[in-house]
C-alpha cells in the first residue's frame, strides 16, 4: 500500500480529471443510447474519451464512424482504441493514418484479445505488429498521438507473473505510450500494491484507475472472470438477493461505486476512467459526488448544425 505520507492533501490536491470509455453501437436502438449518455456526460468536461475496438477490427467501421462524429459534432477529445490482431501492419497503419486525417490525435494502443475468442492462444498475424509495445512505436512513426496503453493491477490472465507483465508494460513506455489505463479492480489496495511495483521498475507515466461501476453484479462478476480481475466477496454479498430487485439494486451500485472512487480520492488520486457500458447516469452521480459539476453546453444536433 501507499504510504499516506506520501499522499497530497485536499488542499493540495491536483484538480479532478475523469475520462469516459464507450463501445460503438450495434442497433439504431443502442446508438440512441449511446448519443444520450455522450450527451449527459460531455457537460462534465472530460479529459477524453475512448471508443473500443472489437477483436481482430470486428468493429473497426463502427469505432471509426463513432470517433469521427465525436470529432465532428463535439468538443470533445476522442482517443479511438486500435488493437494488432489478425490485421498486417500496412492495415492497421492505414487505420491509423485515417484517425490523424478524422482529427483524432490519442489512441489506446492494445494487443487485443485473440480472433479466436478469449481463452484461446493469441497468435500473431505473420505480416502484423507483434506486440503492443511495437503497436505504440509504429503509431509513434506515423504520428504525433497521445497514446495510451493498458495496465492489469492483477496481472494480465495470459503472463505467467506479475513480474513479466510489468515487463511488458515497460517495453510499452520505452517505445513511447504516454499513460495506461488499468483493467478495473474492486479492492483499492491492489491498486496501490500495483503503483508500489510499477514505481519500483522505474516506471513513471500516470497510471490511472479503470472503474467499473456494477450496473449488472452478474454481468460484471462474468465480465471479471474473463479478464482476470478478482471479484470480492464482500461486493457479492452487497449484491446478494437483488437479482430481480432492480430499484435496491441500483441504490446499492451507487453506494459501492461511490464508496470505491472516495477512498481512491482520500488517498491521493485525481484521474479517474470509467468504463461506462453506455451508460450515464451511474457514472454521472459518481462524478458529482468526486465534486465535478456540469458546464452547460450547446446540444450535439446544434454543433453538427453549427
Amino acid at each position: 500500500m501507499v504510504s499516506t505520507a506520501f499522499r497530497p492533501s485536499r488542499e493540495s490536491r491536483r484538480p479532478i480529471r475523469v475520462s469516459f470509455e464507450f463501445f460503438p453501437p450495434k442497433t439504431a436502438e443502442m446508438e440512441e443510447t449511446l448519443w444520450a449518455s455522450i450527451e449527459r456526460l460531455a457537460p462534465l468536461q472530460p479529459s477524453f474519451v475512448s471508443v473500443t475496438y472489437g477483436a481482430g477490427g470486428s468493429t473497426r467501421e463502427r469505432t471509426h464512424n463513432t470517433v469521427a462524429r465525436l470529432v465532428r459534432e463535439t468538443s470533445l477529445k476522442p482517443a479511438a482504441h486500435l488493437t494488432c490482431v489478425a490485421a498486417t501492419q500496412g492495415e492497421v497503419d492505414e487505420v491509423v493514418r485515417s484517425y490523424w486525417d478524422a482529427g483524432v490525435r490519442h489512441i489506446v494502443a492494445l494487443r487485443g484479445d485473440p480472433a479466436e475468442g478469449v481463452g484461446t492462444a493469441y497468435q500473431a498475424h505473420p505480416g502484423g505488429y507483434a506486440r503492443s509495445c511495437d503497436l505504440v512505436a509504429g503509431i509513434k512513426r506515423i504520428g504525433d498521438f497521445q497514446v495510451s496503453v493498458s495496465a492489469y493491477p492483477e496481472r494480465h490472465p495470459e503472463a505467467p507473473s506479475l513480474d513479466q507483465d510489468l515487463d511488458a508494460l515497460k517495453a510499452k513506455v520505452d517505445c513511447g505510450a504516454d499513460r495506461a489505463i488499468t483493467q478495473f479492480f474492486f479492492d483499492n489496495d491492489l491498486f496501490f500494491r500495483y503503483l508500489d511495483r510499477v514505481q519500483s521498475r522505474g516506471i513513471n507515466i500516470p497510471i490511472i484507475p479503470g472503474i467499473l461501476p456494477v450496473q449488472n453484479f452478474k454481468q460484471a462478476a462474468n465480465f471479471a472472470r474473463r479478464t482476470g480481475a478478482s471479484v470480492p466477496d464482500w461486493l457479492a454479498a452487497r449484491f446478494e438477493g437483488l437479482e430481480d430487485d432492480v430499484a435496491t439494486r441500483k441504490l446499492v451500485a451507487a453506494a459501492v461505486a461511490a464508496e470505491q472512487v472516495l477512498d481512491l480520492l482520500d488517498r491521493g488520486v485525481t484521474d479517474f476512467h470509467f468504463y461506462t457500458m453506455n451508460r450515464a447516469d451511474l457514472v454521472y452521480a459518481i462524478c458529482h459526488l468526486l465534486g465535478l459539476r456540469a458546464v452547460p453546453a450547446a446540444p450535439l444536433t446544434e454543433k453538427a448544425a453549427a
